[in-house]
């Protein structure tokens, strides 16, 4: 009789007996099975006298095979995991090495590319996608049974012998006969109705179907006329955009160049916040750039196995290299940011470029995170594009284009930004309005000269204030410098303007022009305006040619003030009695 045994996974085997001769010649009985481990790919043949005896011998075997089985799967299984580790230390050590790779080359990486702005690509060619509306099947209709025709034969009465002889069985015949007419044409006129019935309702459901499938296409027609009109409207917004900008508006100049360092491909740390500003006068770019702080930097150089703690282990870069990238990088981005604004320049808008780098630090003697201007520069364009960046050292090339920053970048040590405008001038005193107490009998040559300073504050202020300016009024001053200055709100950016007001009952000379000159070039401003009640002289308008000076008298005053909604009258006469009596 032949033996059985279930085995774990990766064995097989097979029991029998057989019968063998002692050397006495007789018979002896013995069990025998074979089994064979597939995963080692060891087999054994085992017998015993007894079936007992034969199990247990197998049991033995395969127990030293599974614990043969189990070390190597768990060795294997050991390597596998540290194979997988290894892997995957290599996997982010190449990923850290390309992070490293891309900073490293994040001037050359833009030099290859075409940063002007690609008008079609704004516009909005897409589909209007939504499907339009199914139309409904034409409803299947019951075909309607016909009438039965009383002259047909089976309607006929249906006389014999006895009908002939017998009146009465013949009436019988005639009745029966019409009666199954009758019958008949009442089932038929019965299933008649209906069917009538069903196909007007099917008819009338479906022309409520048509009915709403006609006002889904009449909405989805709606949806697409908006569609196309929104779309239409966005981009005929992109061309008036494009077209003002080729004519040189400012603010589309401004928008421009925004997008294109917008559109800037940088690390991922990078965050590419700025601001932009444009001076159409000396047709120079005003950016002033938030550069990444240092910590922010990829910092990880190597991953490693350590397979005695069976961990990874990042290796990170010392902080005298990562310094050093961050100096570099800084130049990089600077050199970059110059480099696709002037190349995106395609009417010729930029003569020179302001850039200016601030970054976000903490100041560790106050405990305040703070912003700081830590490099800026100033550079022409007819100078920039001479330069081969390609071959450049970035720092070189920063400072032979008279670049300021300190030669540590990384120390962060704040520098004064070469354009700028400084929001905090202690000059600056409270200001009030003036217009709410003027009507056409007000002399303005004739009231106080403080009143007239905030006068003028508030003109300019109006003026400017749709471009978002801002205006503020030195402290008294009596003519002895400053009395107003415009900025934009941003307090980093460029466009700082000098005022000065001149209550003036005699014509202006040109000393005081001089003068305002001289204190636009003191004050870093890139314009001055010189306002009087009066008049100047001719060497005061041959002295403002070809210089950021703008002169307004008396009449351009009063015109001012009347563009914003006031009246006021000038009497020079009648002013220097009142002045006189004071």
């Amino acid at each position: 009789m032949a033996g059985s045994r279930s085995f774990d996974k990766g064995l097989i085997g097979y029991g029998k007996v057989d019968n063998v001769w002692n050397v006495n010649g007789t018979k002896v009985l013995r069990y025998q099975q074979e089994i064979l481990h597939e995963g080692l790919k060891e087999h054994k043949v085992i017998s015993a006298p007894e079936r007992d005896i034969l199990n247990n011998k197998v049991r033995v075997q395969v127990e030293k095979w599974n614990e043969k089985w189990n070390e190597i799967q768990e060795k294997k299984r050991i390597e596998d995991l540290k194979k997988a580790s290894v892997d995957e230390a290599l996997r982010k050590t190449k990923e850290a090495e390309e992070k490293i790779s891309e900073v490293e080359d994040i001037l050359v990486s833009s030099l290859e590319i075409d940063h002007t702005i690609d008008w079609e690509a704004l516009m909005d060619r897409s589909e209007f996608k939504e499907p339009y509306p199914l139309k409904p099947s034409e409803p299947v209709l019951a075909v309607l049974p016909a009438y039965p025709d009383k002259n047909d034969s089976e309607f006929q009465p249906k006389f014999n012998i006895l009908t002939g002889l017998f009146k009465s069985l013949k009436n019988k015949a005639i009745i029966k006969a019409e009666q199954n007419y009758k019958l008949v044409y009442e089932d038929i006129d019965t299933l008649y109705k209906e069917k009538t019935l069903c196909n007007s309702q099917l008819i009338e459901q479906h022309q409520k179907s048509l009915e709403e499938y006609e006002f889904k296409v009449y909405e989805w027609n709606d949806r697409e006329a908006e569609y196309i009109n929104k779309q239409n409207d966005f981009n005929a917004g992109i061309e008036n955009f494009k077209s003002k900008y080729y004519n040189n508006d400012t603010e589309s100049i401004i928008k421009y160049c925004d997008m294109v360092l917008s559109d800037s491909i940088l690390p991922d740390f990078i965050n590419k916040k700025f601001d932009i500003d444009y001076n159409p006068e000396t047709k120079i770019l005003i950016i002033d750039y938030m550069l990444p702080e240092i910590e922010a930097y990829p910092n990880i150089k190597e991953v490693k196995y350590v397979a005695s703690k069976n961990e990874l282990n990042e290796l990170y870069f010392n902080n005298t290299v990562l310094e050093k990238l961050f100096d570099t990088t800084i130049y990089k981005l600077i050199l970059r940011v110059l480099y696709e604004e002037f190349q995106a320049d395609v009417i010729n808008a930029l003569d020179a470029i302001s850039l200016n780098g601030w970054i976000n630090f903490l100041n560790k003697a106050t405990g305040n995170r703070e912003d700081a201007c830590i490099i800026s520069i100033q550079v022409k364009k007819e100078v920039f594009n001479i330069i081969d960046l390609k071959n450049v050292d970035p720092k070189a090339c920063f400072k032979n284009l008279k670049g300021i920053g300190s030669s540590k970048l990384a120390g962060i040590t704040p520098i004064q930004p070469i354009l700028t405008l400084n929001k905090n001038d202690k000059r600056f005193v409270e200001s009030y309005n003036v217009t709410n107490k003027l009507d056409d009998s007000t002399n303005l040559a004739a009231i106080p000269w403080e009143d007239f300073e905030h006068l003028i504050r508030e003109l300019f202020e109006k003026e400017f204030s749709s471009n978002g300016g801002e205006v503020k009024v030195t402290q008294a001053s009596r003519d002895g410098g400053v009395d107003a200055v415009a900025f934009d709100p941003d307090p980093i950016r460029g466009g700082k303007l000098v005022i000065q007001a001149k209550r003036y009952t005699n014509t202006v000379g040109v000393s005081a022009v001089r003068d305002l000159y001289g204190t636009v070039m003191n004050e870093g401003a890139t314009k001055g305006i010189l306002v009087t009640t009066a008049d100047y002289g001719p060497d005061a308008y041959e002295f403002v040619k070809n210089k950021p000076l703008t002169l307004l008298n008396g009449g351009n005053l009063l015109h001012l003030l009347e563009k914003h909604g006031h009246k006021a009258k000038i009497d020079l006469k009648e002013a220097k009695i009142l002045n006189a009596s004071i």
